[in-house]
């Protein structure tokens, strides 16, 4: 492998044509994720690859792994699977909080078969039917003592007959025995490490991965029906990893903090993936990560005992840290990257200010493997998120009726689309005896994968997001983007976080409402919000019509911002609403049918339908009545 192919320089956005003039092929990057930890391994044996917090509160005392020791872990593991049949097309599924034995176990499903993540806040249905989508019939799982929750839940599943096997995993750095497993009729379950001690550490037995062969398949959060899986490539991961560890602001020295779920690509990619390019050091958060209220009073003493460099959040992050007096040296932050949402100008000025450390914005998603744009600190493109990464292309496109597309002039704003080296090459739609069936789902065309984003790229390749598509709020046929009614609540100093939605309007189609979460003590209310939005907004059309305070803004599984939940609340409201004096009206809801949301009113007898009727068609939402006496 040649290290000077491998490291171009990568400081500045005018370094992208230079990186590009030598071929991606080139550059020798390892063909899988096996390849890329044995790489690590052999460069920096006695390194320090991760230290893994048991709990927030414990952050002082990390359980430790070499990168050498890590190998050895991930080959013990990946024996193990191979032994229970485990081979190349086969998926196994990951279900657990993060904790050291995950980590490996990602890895060595990796090396096995193809790891499937799951996060354990999907209901039991939709796992269900991921497990039988991936055909994964061993699971990895969080034990009684890591998560008793998720283990109950692996339970109900292993008891419908949907798996053969479940590895089971303890706590970082357990004091005292683990509990006994409960037996389970056809299923064999064990604890993972007990069982994995008898392999081989020095080698696996089976055969390595390739480049092409599937390396995961991750759910990509699913708001309407069950998630889909979203296929990578050993090549997808590795490549896209690359990109980012080959920035110059990362060097050997930079340690990461990690503590979004493994069950997301960002974690996966930016703080396991990439850090093993340079042989950088990790400290992973507990198992709740960020989620955990012990981290936050104690976050700037992490920073400075670790000495952390870089670490990746979402913006609810950030914004939750401004409000944690800096109590120690944090000199050493430099590279705070957030991505997984729009990041509120707020936030990022609010989060500068306060610690003196300029945020990295980023742009992906889970079919792109995990990142396709970022932005350089010390060059900075106000409302962009990022420039291109290197390899990869982003257009905005025009899409015409009969699903052709064409690609706009720099700075049009369309639809955006990525190609190269780490689109993914389709969603798993099932398990076929040939292997795994993958379907873009007309996502994919001729390479590129339509994102669903709207925004612009400018002639350096920089993106500039202006919205979702289907997340449009279109009033009278003016199309509002939310994210002006969200920019104008976010200034306001009690808000932390803003979502607007489009509520539907018997006059004007939509009309945009908004929700909020406020920071403790705020006595703000949501007249005043309303106001204050619309003294800012920068088009009348966009005010919003009402402000709702919310405890908190839901969340799909993987943690993006569940829309469509508020739109069916803003729904829901709207039509108790206009329906409040119509007679023998027993219920309003509202489901979701195929990827469309649909109101169900209920009504005592069918004579009753006709004034129901009469109400619902001045709107323009799919609408059904059901007869309840």
């Amino acid at each position: 492998m040649n290290e000077q192919l491998l490291w171009p320089r990568y400081a500045t956005p005018t370094d992208l044509a230079a990186i590009e003039a030598v071929p991606l092929q080139a550059r020798g990057l390892p063909e899988s994720t096996y390849a890329l930890l044995a790489r690590a391994a052999e460069h920096w044996p006695d390194r320090i690859a991760v230290s893994v917090l048991p709990a927030a509160a414990r952050w002082r005392e990390p359980m430790q792994r070499t990168f050498a020791q890590m190998l050895a872990d991930v080959h013990r593991y990946a024996n193990l699977l191979h032994q229970l049949g485990v081979r190349r097309g086969d998926a196994v599924a990951l279900m657990s909080p993060n904790c050291a034995e995950l980590i490996t176990a990602t890895l060595a499903a990796q090396l096995a078969g193809i790891a499937a993540p799951l996060g354990a806040g999907l209901s039991g249905q939709h796992l269900a039917e991921l497990l039988r989508r991936s055909g994964a019939r061993v699971l990895v799982t969080a034990g009684p003592d890591l998560a008793p929750g998720t283990w109950d839940t692996v339970r109900s599943l292993a008891g419908e007959g949907l798996l053969d096997t479940v590895l089971v995993l303890g706590p970082t750095a357990a004091t005292g025995g683990l509990q006994a497993l409960p037996a389970v009729g056809g299923v064999h379950i064990g604890y993972l490490a007990e069982l994995a001690t008898a392999m081989d550490p020095s080698a696996f037995g089976g055969d390595l991965p390739r480049a092409g062969d599937l390396a995961a398949i991750f759910h990509t959060g699913g708001t309407t029906g069950a998630p889909k899986l979203a296929a990578h490539t050993h090549a997808n991961e590795v490549a896209d990893a690359w990109m980012l560890a080959a920035a110059t602001m990362f060097n050997q020295q930079t340690v990461v903090l990690a503590a979004l779920p493994l069950f997301h690509v960002n974690a996966l990619v930016v703080t396991l993936l990439a850090p093993l390019f340079k042989g950088q050091h990790v400290v992973w958060a507990g198992p709740l990560g960020y989620r955990d209220p012990d981290l936050f009073p104690a976050f700037w003493r992490i920073v400075e005992h670790y000495r952390i460099a870089a670490m990746s959040a979402v913006p609810t992050v950030y914004a939750a840290l401004t409000r944690y007096p800096v109590d120690a040296d944090i000199s050493s932050l430099r590279h705070p990257m957030v991505g997984a949402s729009p990041l509120p100008a707020a936030v990022r000025e609010g989060f500068q200010a306060h610690t003196g450390a300029t945020l990295v914005e980023g742009y992906g998603l889970t079919e792109a493997t995990c990142a396709s744009a970022r932005t350089f600190a010390d060059v900075p493109r106000p409302g962009s998120v990022g420039q291109r990464l290197p390899y990869q292309r982003v257009e905005a496109i025009a899409m015409a009726t009969d699903g052709t597309w064409r690609i706009l002039p720099a700075g049009a704003t369309g639809v955006l689309a990525v190609s190269g080296p780490a689109v993914f090459p389709g969603y798993v739609t099932r398990r076929g005896g040939a292997g795994h069936v993958l379907d873009g789902l007309g996502k994919l065309a001729d390479g590129w994968l339509d994102t669903g984003d709207l925004g612009r790229v400018d002639a350096d390749g920089f993106v500039y997001l202006t919205g979702r598509a289907k997340d449009l709020i279109i009033r009278g046929g003016h199309n509002i983007d939310p994210a002006i009614v969200e920019d104008a609540l976010h200034a306001h100093p009690d808000v932390v976080a803003a979502c607007a939605v489009g509520r539907p309007d018997r006059h004007a189609g939509e009309v945009p409402v908004a929700y909020v979460t406020l920071v403790p003590g705020a006595t703000v209310t949501p007249e005043q919000l309303r106001d204050w939005a619309r003294d800012r907004v920068p088009d009348p059309t966009a005010a919003p019509k009402t402000v709702t305070i919310l405890d908190e803004l839901p969340a799909t599984a993987v943690g993006k911002l569940y829309r469509l939940a508020l739109r069916m609340d803003a729904t829901r409201a709207e039509l108790h609403t206009a329906l409040h004096d119509v007679p023998a009206v027993h219920g309003i809801d509202i489901a979701v049918e195929g990827s469309t949301p649909v109101a169900v009113i209920t009504v005592q007898a069918t004579a009753h339908q006709a004034a129901v009727k009469a109400v619902l068609d001045q709107y323009t939402i799919a609408w059904r009545t059901e007869v309840k006496p």
